[in-house]
């Protein structure tokens, strides 16, 4: 026998993957230059010219026992020290090297402060839009994953939906901010409303809420918006990194759970973390890339060419009468479909060969999302194909 909910996740690929696949399919068709995948968030922007030369470096120095050895099955040391001090130098806190456990990543950092603190009965509540791999890191925990719809108007935080999911066996909320597949950054006032109704409910049911927080996006910000660094406004926070989106590194799998000191239970739950990624099979995270983040940490790629990207395809699409979320961070433009049933709008804009993700997986129906992490010149392309798919929904609809 093997295990059917395993098999159901291998047989049931995300939305997003699928699309990828195809992509690779048409690719091979038609020649790269004819379809415009705007489906995964893989980022086309460089990363920082030190990470390179630090991966050069490294390399030249031929101590392949420290360069490729294993390293403490919670991070290297120096690596944990050097985050340690940039978050501290850029936020004014205080985390030493023993509140990190570097991880493969974000998904991981998810994944193991998940299973580190849940277990069956206990729900977690996540706002939509959300990324959609977060009902499967919840379930295979054996939690519940609540769903909290978003203001529809700001995808913001609505805090008269969100009250009444929270329960008993509320243990944690996920926040991403900025978020994947909105763009949306949630305001300082957000966050400090978050935080006071946890608060509440702590006392309430007499037991600690977690605000598990999933930043890859946490400097990807545009137009002089800040992210709020939200250990500095609830204490049971903690927080889930990867550097895959500031340092434009996604194949790389390098991240971190950051579990602050004044959380309730913080060495009880640090140690709980260790013993997540041991049973998950994390012996560690990749040694070479722990050196890398230990020289690049705090650097980030080039806002400006994503705020280019941003502008060109917001500004283009909204002229051609589609309805999208400005986005304020990340590098993804949600945009509202022309019709209700937006698979079928997804269908449509293949024929055109757009890739295009609907986002009822990411409990939104009715939208889209588009990674506008791609080349610039592939955008510019894209538009006339975008301007045939507006063409044929005018005629339709008159939208």
């Amino acid at each position: 026998m093997i295990n059917e909910k395993m098999k159901n996740y291998g047989n049931n690929r995300s939305v997003i993957r699928d699309l990828f696949e195809f992509g690779n399919t048409r690719r091979a068709e038609i020649g790269a230059e004819n379809v415009f995948d705007f489906s995964l968030g893989n980022p086309n922007v460089a990363a920082p010219a030190d990470v390179n030369k630090t991966i050069t470096e490294l390399i030249a120095s031929k101590d392949d026992m420290w360069l490729h050895g294993y390293t403490s099955a919670q991070g290297d040391a120096n690596c944990r020290k050097a985050i340690a001090d940039d978050l501290n130098q850029r936020f004014g806190t205080a985390f030493s090297r023993d509140n990190l456990y570097i991880t493969c990543g974000a998904a991981a950092s998810l994944k193991i402060i998940l299973t580190a603190l849940y277990s069956e009965g206990d729900e977690v509540i996540v706002f939509t839009p959300y990324f959609p791999e977060y009902r499967v890191f919840v379930e295979t925990t054996g939690a519940k994953l609540v769903e909290c719809p978003s203001d529809p108007d700001t995808f913001q935080i609505d805090f008269e939906k969100l009250e009444p999911c929270i329960s008993e066996n509320t243990k944690a909320v996920i926040v991403n901010s900025p978020n994947n597949p909105s763009g949306v950054v949630y305001t300082e006032r957000c966050i400090e409303r978050l935080a006071a109704l946890l608060s509440k409910k702590e006392e309430e049911y007499g037991h600690a809420i977690y605000l598990i927080t999933d930043e890859p996006y946490r400097e990807l910000v545009y137009d002089g918006i800040e992210v709020p660094f939200v250990t500095k406004y609830y204490k049971n926070t903690v927080v889930c990194y990867s550097y895959s989106k500031s340092l434009a590194l996604p194949g790389e799998r390098i991240g971190y759970v950051l579990v602050p000191d004044e959380i309730d239970d913080s060495k009880d739950i640090y140690a709980a973390v260790c013993g997540a990624g041991r049973a998950l099979g994390y012996v560690c995270a990749p040694s070479l890339m722990q050196h890398v983040i230990e020289k690049c940490t705090g650097q980030s790629s080039d806002i400006n060419e994503y705020r280019e990207k941003r502008n060109l395809i917001y500004n283009a699409l909204c002229a051609m009468g589609f309805k999208c979320v400005h986005p304020d961070g990340a590098f993804y433009l949600f945009m509202k479909s022309p019709i209700e049933d937006a698979n079928a709008f997804s269908e449509k804009a293949k024929e055109f060969d757009l890739l295009l993700v609907p986002a009822d997986s990411f409990g939104t129906p009715g939208f889209v999302r588009i990674a506008y992490c791609v080349s610039t010149d592939m955008i510019r392309r894209s538009l006339p194909a975008f301007e045939k798919l507006a063409a044929f929904y005018h005629k339709e609809l008159g939208f």
